[in-house]
This record gives structure tokens, sequence and C-alpha cells, in this order.
């Protein structure tokens, strides 16, 4: 079987003003769709969340969205998904959207985009995981993060024996080639090892 078999995608609930933006969650959500790969996502249908899924199902794909109950109207969950998990907070929401990916990519966002990004890479920085993540730096979005993150290397917080490797693409088409190659440095034992401490972090 082809791996990864799921992604988690965080990204924003709202357009943005670059129409790139927008344009570039439909273009992965047909390629998800095109290579059997499901979609892992916040379950919304507003915004880029709702371009991606939407893509993914126009297409032929496998949609799980999963959504807090509080959100389930403010961001008009997307009832033609095949799975909605409606979940009582944002914890046990977090927590399923690690357990059903196989990988994360943060396509451009907002706050809560920046966090769920972060606390991924703060797991795999802990040990508590060896999933790909990776930021889709769609019109240079990220480049703000990739200065910090390397304005905290410059200054030790980031230490070489506690950094974690964020992979990085500018064109929508390299992300899943990029995730493959990725993947294949995980041992299967380690891909098994991801899943056990979901509930304890």
């Amino acid at each position: 079987m082809s791996f990864p078999r799921t992604v988690c995608v965080y990204c924003g609930s709202g357009p943005g003003i670059d129409p790139a933006f927008a344009a570039s969650a439909g273009q992965f959500g047909r390629i998800l769709a095109e290579n059997g790969v499901g979609l892992v996502y916040g379950g919304g249908s507003l915004g880029l969340m709702g371009e991606l899924a939407t893509a993914v199902l126009e297409h032929g794909g496998r949609v799980i969205g999963i959504i807090p109950e509080f959100l389930t109207v403010r961001e008009q969950v997307l009832r033609e998904s095949q799975e909605i998990i409606v979940t009582r907070d944002m914890h046990e929401r977090k927590r399923l959207m690690f357990e059903r990916a196989d990988a994360f990519v943060a396509l451009p966002g907002g706050i809560g985009t920046l966090e769920e990004l972060v606390e991924q890479l703060t797991w795999a920085q802990l040990g508590r995981h060896k999933k790909p993540i990776l930021i889709a730096n769609i019109a240079g979005f990220w480049d703000p993060l990739c200065a910090l993150l390397d304005h905290m290397r410059d200054l030790q917080f980031i230490r070489p024996e506690f950094s974690v490797e964020l992979l990085e693409a500018r064109r929508i088409e390299d992300i899943l080639p990029m995730l493959t190659t990725a993947a294949l440095a995980v041992s299967e034992s380690e891909k098994e090892m991801t899943m056990a401490p979901a509930e304890r972090m």
C-alpha cells in the first residue's frame, strides 16, 4: 500500500486575499484524490478548508472531517464528507487528527493553523512521533515563520540535538513526492510507535 495513506491538512477557515491560496487548496485536493490519498482536516466548508475538501470530493477522493461541536455552525461542517467526527473540544479534535493521519501539511491560515502546525513540530521535537510535517509555502506565506525558526536556531533556543525536520514545498505538485520520500526514512516499527502516545499527549 502506498504511503502516506492519509494526510492531515491544516489551513484557514477564510480564503485570504491572494487568489493563489484558494487555487492551491483546490489543486492539492485534486492531487490527493487522484493519488488515492485520504484527507483528514478540520471539517468545515468555508475558506481554504472548504476549497480543499470540496476538491477532494469532486475528484472522487475520501474526506474525514473532524470538528468540535461548538464550531459546527460557525465553520459550517461539510456534510458531504464520507466521515464526520464531532468532538467535545479542540484537544480531542487534534488528538484524532493526529491518530488518523500519516503526515501533516500546513497550507496558509491563521492562528489556529499556526498552533496546530507548531504543536506537531513540538511533539516531533520531543520524540513523540516521526510523521512527516510540511509547510506549503504558497506565495511566500510561511517565510516569516521560517525566518523566526532560523532566528531561534541562531540564538540556540533550538539546539542541534533538538532540531526537527520541517519540509517546505513552494509548489503544490511537490508535496506528495516530498512526503513519500520522507516517509521512506521512517522504519515500520517507528510508524507503529507514532500511534501509541497519542492518548497521553
